[in-house]
């Protein structure tokens, strides 16, 4: 029985021509891994912010994270990748110099949330914004990201896994079967894994966004839920996936990995407990982090709905400083938000710079 089966695209970059050979170039090419992997980024960018303004952080504290975060979680993915599967890299008849191709795929997601994380805590060091909060405000972001960026191996026709019949089968061209075991080549169509980790990554990011909303995560508690729903996925697709993939125990290293992510969310959610974060100014006109249900956090809106902590301000009684007269609310910079004092930044709730925890 024929399918109407998926087909692959049928190119993967696009030349744009430039004016005159502008700068010895006559063209410009324009990659679809690179604008998936950028419209991901956009898309979790926008996400965590509303959140984030949700808990009462600065308006653009996203940009500030993401200058750290992007180039560092980058890295990291393709180090992760290179790492896993050297042989294309390193082994016969490999080429070194094509680790530094990004454009032709290869991003780890393990690799780029390690990394990416540690950009993460070093800007909330200068931004004073609690990484804890962070990882819970970026918790569903990231998997609608890495769904995104998913659709770039799409275009580049990679990670599928065997032969089907299935109906929603992939069509994968002769030209890109060369990577895979000779025995699973020249089939009509094959399981299109990355559409596997597509959807399910969408469904990670919609449970956690309901289960956050009935139970209020805090202490990094809704990234370990993410952490230890990607392992759970990630380690059923990668056993459907055939490309040539480094082995222990009988597991592909990958399958181990997510394995030890589980255990690890699961180890985390069980010992750590802590409420939601929310960021308010206080008599001195810095930020300070407090539990959403402190007495400090009086008159906050803690609805989930990810609206601008502006429009709550049109609505809410502004608190008064005793000691200026000036006016502060929860979300405010106040005018002395750069202060150098450290002690007064970090706040000593149960959860704060010290004590965060990202559940990775």
């Amino acid at each position: 029985m024929d399918y109407a089966l998926i087909p692959s695209p049928s190119t993967s970059v696009w030349e744009i021509p430039l004016p005159l050979g502008a700068i010895g170039i006559e063209s410009l090419p324009l990659r679809a891994y690179a604008l998936c992997i950028i419209a991901g980024i956009v898309a979790a960018c926008w996400i965590t912010e509303a959140r984030l303004r949700s808990r009462g952080a600065p308006k653009g504290t996203v940009l500030d994270l993401a200058v750290w975060a992007v180039p560092a979680g980058i890295i990291g993915g393709r180090i992760y990748h290179v790492i896993t599967s050297p042989d294309a890299y390193f082994g016969e008849g490999g080429d070194p110099i094509a680790a530094l191709y990004i454009w032709n795929g290869g991003l780890g997601i393990p690799g780029a949330v390690a990394l990416g994380g540690a950009g993460v805590w070093i800007a909330c060091r200068r931004t004073r914004v609690p990484f804890s909060m962070i990882a819970d405000s970026i918790a569903p972001a990231l998997p609608v990201a890495q769904a995104i960026g998913r659709l770039g191996n799409w275009f580049n026709q990679e990670l599928y896994g065997k032969p089907t019949s299935q109906p929603w089968g992939l069509e994968i061209s002769p030209l890109h079967q060369t990577s895979i075991p000779s025995e699973f080549r020249g089939a009509q169509a094959y399981e299109p894994t990355f559409l596997y980790e597509l959807v399910w990554n969408l469904g990670i990011a919609g449970v956690i966004w309901k289960l956050d909303q009935r139970f209020k995560f805090g202490m990094g508690r809704a990234f370990a839920v993410y952490v230890g729903l990607y392992g759970l996925g990630r380690f059923w697709i990668e056993g459907r996936r055939i490309d040539v993939a480094h082995a222990f125990l009988g597991l592909r290293v990958n399958e181990w990995v997510a394995l030890a992510m589980m255990v690890g969310a699961v180890i985390y959610l069980l010992r750590v407990q802590g409420k939601r974060l929310i960021l308010v100014t206080d008599s001195a006109g810095l930020l300070q982090p407090v539990e959403w249900d402190s007495p400090q956090a009086q008159g906050f809106d803690m609805a989930d709905s990810g609206r601008d902590v502006e429009d709550s301000e049109k609505t809410e009684e502004p608190d008064t400083d005793s000691d200026s007269g000036k006016k502060t609310r929860p979300g405010e910079r106040g005018s002395r938000g750069d202060s150098d004092d450290d002690d007064s930044a970090e706040s000593t709730s149960k959860e704060g710079p010290s004590g965060e925890g990202s559940g990775s």
